[in-house]
């Protein structure tokens, strides 16, 4: 199968899956489908498809609210440059500091195997050397490392809460039992879980989400980009943080655009009840915790739908939400170690060492697909009526990947420079300074995608909603 056919055919995986009119299909359109980076996976199809399908899940939606139809287009190159959007962000003219921490990577331990440390939070980082009892710096981690067996380290480390990750070949994670675990489940969810009235915001728009209120408790990529492009089609986002959870700046300012910022610890009561209060106000409730976390502090999918009948609750976590991993912390990088994604691409290389997609793949295209499902929700909650909840993570948006052909000689593919995405960017003025990021890569002639507001600092904002 050839790179200009295959965007074409994940859109449809997806459009099907959703259980969406294949004749809508018809309205998007893509180009520059040769376009890719140094990979054997094919990730430029992978951005264009999710990138389009959310597009046209908004468009159907305008359309549903008396907005005439029209047709997508998302250029393929476009698409890559925004799938690796953190890279190219600029604050007044400079990039921002290496968000990756000096001793994050792969490490060979001492029976040969390799393993994956992610310590880009201060607390996994000393979480890391606590176990190591080694000092934060890199030659000395990897001593330390050499004295372990990897799979021992693997398993040490995530009983202490840890971020790292085994780095196996595709054929050692077919045989885990969280691969057999999440086998079966679709590439995502979209459950019916409440029974209300049918729901349709008011009509004659201006854009897609206008009116739509959706509550973002993410951070890192994946979800925060879910949040962002819901925020670019009209929507009103409202990010919550709280001042003792670690962030890292780079990724608060390319997925802040568009959201309003407010702080609060739903560790006491008093921040338990605001986020009550906001909820029962809320459209679409986003959030990335790991699959049983939120319950603890009340917030149950049943609680959620007593608060706000109707309401749409969006869930991203890393390795699914069932199976013995289902609450095992993990980022973009970790699921590719641990599922073989970096075996493979280290094995294309002719090389001992893992390698690595060329961009936090799984990410970006997990949250697209969150976004997408949280648009088919508030589609069905409209026509169908009731409460909806969207599951999708980054296992299973991996196992997808890995399922697609590979790029014969991909890793030849010539890389991406800064001066290429110079054409797709846009300058905010901000608290940061002046931001310039890459601009949405979808083209939608009628309700443009466009970002009504900078980011801003965390905890900039009150935790309320806009008067509608």
């Amino acid at each position: 199968m050839q790179p200009d056919t295959l965007a074409n055919k994940l859109v449809d995986t997806i459009w099907h899956t959703a259980g969406r009119d294949q004749d809508a299909l018809g309205h998007l359109h893509f180009s520059n489908l040769g376009t890719q980076l140094p990979s054997v996976f094919p990730v430029g199809a992978l951005a264009s498809a999710t990138i389009g399908a959310q597009a046209l899940a908004a468009a159907e939606f305008w359309h549903l609210r008396g907005g005439r139809q029209q047709t997508v287009s998302v250029d393929q190159h476009h698409a890559l440059a925004i799938f690796r959007s953190e890279r190219y962000l600029l604050i007044d003219g400079k990039p921002p500091a290496d968000p990756w921490s000096p001793i994050a990577g792969y490490y060979q331990a001492g029976d040969g195997r390799w393993i994956q440390l992610h310590t880009n939070f201060p607390h996994h980082r000393d979480g890391v050397l606590r176990v190591l009892q080694c000092v934060d710096d890199h030659t000395a981690v990897a001593a330390a490392i050499a004295g372990w067996n990897a799979a021992e380290l693997d398993a040490r480390l995530a009983e202490e809460g840890m971020c790292a990750a085994l780095i196996r070949s595709p054929e050692e994670w077919r045989a885990h039992p969280q691969a057999a675990a999440i086998a079966a489940l679709p590439l995502f969810d979209i459950t019916h879980v409440s029974d209300v009235p049918a729901e349709l915001p008011r009509a004659t728009v201006e854009r897609p989400l206008d009116g739509i209120r959706v509550l973002d408790l993410s951070r890192v990529i994946a979800a925060p980009v879910a949040g962002r492009t819901l925020a670019q089609h009209g929507a009103e986002v409202l990010a919550i943080s709280a001042a003792h959870l670690p962030n890292i700046p780079t990724l608060v300012i390319d997925n802040g655009r568009g959201k309003r910022a407010a702080q609060f610890d739903l560790r006491s009561e008093a921040g338990r009840e605001r986020l009550r209060e906001l909820i029962r106000g809320a459209d679409v409730f986003l959030h990335a915790y790991r699959p049983g976390a939120l319950d603890a502090y009340g917030f149950t999918s049943d609680e959620l739908q007593t608060l706000r009948p109707g309401l749409v609750e969006v869930s991203l976590c890393a390795y699914g939400h069932a199976g013995p991993w289902a609450g095992r912390r993990g980022f973009d990088s970790l699921v590719q170690s641990a599922t073989g994604i970096a075996w493979e691409e280290g094995q294309a290389a002719r090389s001992d060492k893992p390698g690595k997609l060329p961009c936090q793949a799984l990410d970006h295209a997990t949250g697209y697909l969150a976004a997408f499902g949280a648009m088919n929700a508030l589609h069905k909650r409209a026509v169908e009526g009731g409460g909806w909840r969207v599951r999708v993570s980054l296992a299973q948006t991996g196992r997808w990947l890995q399922s697609l052909p590979r790029l014969a000689n991909g890793l030849q593919y010539a890389d991406m420079t800064a001066d290429e995405v110079q054409g797709w960017r846009q300058t905010m003025s901000s608290s940061f300074g002046a931001v310039s990021a890459i601009a949405p890569a979808e083209q939608m002639p009628l309700t443009p995608p466009h970002f009504d507001l900078p980011p801003s600092a965390l905890g900039a904002h009150e935790a309320r909603w806009q008067q509608r």
